[in-house]
């Protein structure tokens, strides 16, 4: 073997993590294409709570009241309830003027999401009069089938839903259409590939539905930045596989100022890493000692890192194997087909991401500016996550109060 076939094969093996993640990815946009929704079941007799955490919402949150009040399920089988935790405002009050049933949580040490569903999730247990609860986020309107489509999951058997969680605001800026088509791939194409496989379609905090049953076997112990993707760690360990209403969506508000978006990616971002360095290894340790194809999907979606971080070790490869050719006269050429078939995958992925996301060709000529989102995650990430405490309420501002 030559000093270039060394190189080829020691560059090969390098790509080798990095196209595994890029197939993963091709894989779950081949799996992707929509499906015929089930019938809901007729007559209705699931019973919900629509849990609203909330903290310092008095400005939206009779909006997202009113919203859920208006969705297409008998009333009697349904009720909405607010966790007004360690507000400051009037989140309280406007909420019970709408219509809702508060809880009011002050407690100075256990702040945060996560506290607020696990207060929540005991009250609607000890109160009885729900089968289901469901989260949706203060800043969120909501499909009028959504309980139908929990209603199906749960009478087939379903114990975890997440419904699709979208953008509410997409032509509000070009980031928030590049948003909408990131949580295209992210919650649509990855959703629905997962859903085809059998497997857990992943929680995405917003749009999620849990029996008693399950909360009762698997405690909402999740207190982290990224309490749904920790909550959905447990679930999979017990089995449990979270379903996708794919036909049902939920719709948050998106933020068109770069500081608020810095804040929320930091979040989100170092939330998941840690989740990553925690979990991912030994959930794929777990899923091949178990044959497990549950743990082994979920554990491929906690290692696969951000797109951005994916983007770019891809195209650093296909120029150090571009190199390689060059410099070995052609004869090196197996981490350029391995680099080629990287870049194919993500380019396939993000298109398929920006055609379910509906944005339109804007949105595509918007991808221009990918390059630049790029290189602000990076710096994101170079820069660390803030100082918050874990899963501290960090509420960023809304499109109402900035304007």
């Amino acid at each position: 073997m030559t000093v270039w076939t060394w190189v080829d094969v020691a560059l090969c093996v390098g790509l080798l993590p990095v196209v595994v993640g890029c197939g993963y990815l091709l894989l779950l946009t081949l799996l992707s294409g929509r499906k015929a929704a089930p019938v809901p079941p007729s007559p209705a007799v699931r019973k919900f709570d629509v849990i609203i955490p909330s903290h310092n919402e008095e400005l939206g949150i009779a909006r997202t009241v009113a919203n859920l009040s208006a969705v297409d399920y008998p009333a009697h089988l349904r009720r909405i309830i607010v966790v007004a935790d360690n507000c400051s405002d009037a989140t309280a009050q406007k909420a019970r003027e709408a219509g809702a049933t508060v809880l009011e949580r002050q407690d100075a040490e256990k702040r945060g999401k996560g506290y607020a569903l696990a207060h929540a999730f005991e009250h609607s247990q000890r109160d009885g009069f729900a089968d289901a609860v469901v989260v949706v986020d203060a800043d969120t309107v909501v499909s009028a089938n959504l309980l139908h489509a929990f209603a199906r999951r749960l009478e087939d058997g379903a114990h975890g839903v997440q419904a699709h969680y979208g953008v509410m605001n997409p032509t509000a800026s070009w980031r928030t259409r590049l948003m909408t088509i990131a949580l295209g791939m992210f919650h649509r194409v990855r959703s629905m590939g997962r859903e085809r496989m059998g497997v857990s379609c992943g929680l995405r905090g917003n749009g999620m539905c849990f029996t008693h049953a399950v909360l009762k076997q698997v405690p909402h112990d999740a207190f982290s930045v990224v309490e749904d993707l920790e909550y959905g760690i447990r679930l999979a360990r017990a089995g449990h596989r979270v379903h996708y209403a794919w036909e049902a969506e939920v719709l948050g508000e998106m933020v068109t100022a770069e500081k608020q978006s810095r804040s929320q990616r930091q979040r989100w971002e170092g939330g998941r890493a840690q989740m990553r360095k925690l979990h991912g290894w030994p959930l794929l340790s777990d899923a091949l000692k178990q044959k497990s194809g549950l743990l082994l999907d979920l554990s491929m979606d906690v290692l696969v890192p951000p797109l951005s971080q994916l983007v770019l070790a891809t195209v650093a490869g296909s120029v150090l194997a571009a190199g390689v050719v060059w410099l070995s006269g052609g004869t090196a050429v197996a981490a350029s087909a391995l680099a080629s078939f990287g870049l194919t995958s993500l380019a396939l992925y993000v298109l398929r991401g920006w055609w379910v996301s509906g944005v339109g060709a804007r949105g595509l000529l918007d991808l221009a500016w990918a390059p630049l989102y790029v290189v602000w995650k990076v710096w994101l990430m170079v820069r660390g996550p803030g100082a918050e405490k874990r899963g501290e309420w960090v509420r960023t501002t809304r499109e109402a109060e900035r304007r």
